[in-house]
């Protein structure tokens, strides 16, 4: 991530906190969805991220996936960001039940910091327990909108 993008990289147009899906590609999709609708990505990078789960799996542990796209997808990329969905319901991933899913759209290899970011925030038991059970958006934003 660009020093400069702190705080602007998670729009609150790409945090659903109560989104529902059939599995795990839609879940995937449509976390993707968001980072389109905000315009961070272009159409074909929703595509490398299903790509990107066929080949490796993107669940991290604790209900949380983080989802992104391949290498090739990095040309469809606009501008570093996130996409926070929460699903209520949990979607069956591959055996495991994730309730929360952190889309990420980077250039160049910004998505391995976000990565660490992202660790760091879901081991932090308080800051894990807001993200699983707020109903406001500026608590979702307040947490990972710094991540840069």
């Amino acid at each position: 991530m660009t020093e400069g993008m702190a705080g602007g990289v998670l729009d609150p147009r790409a945090v659903r906190l109560s989104a529902t899906a059939s599995g795990r590609d839609d879940a995937i999709r449509q976390c993707g969805e968001a980072l389109l609708a905000v315009g961070a990505v272009r159409e074909p990078y929703v595509g490398t991220m299903l790509e990107r789960e066929r080949s490796i799996s993107t669940y991290v542990g604790e209900g949380v996936a983080i989802p992104h796209g391949t290498l090739a997808g990095k040309d469809a990329v606009l501008r570093d960001a996130l996409s926070f969905l929460r699903f209520p319901d949990g979607v069956d991933w591959g055996g495991e039940r994730v309730t929360i899913c952190i889309g990420i759209a980077a250039a160049g290899d910004g998505h391995v910091a976000v990565l660490a970011e992202l660790a760091e925030i879901l081991l932090d038991p308080d800051r894990a327990r807001v993200l699983r059970e707020t109903s406001d958006v500026d608590d979702v934003i307040e947490i990972l909108g710094g991540t840069a």
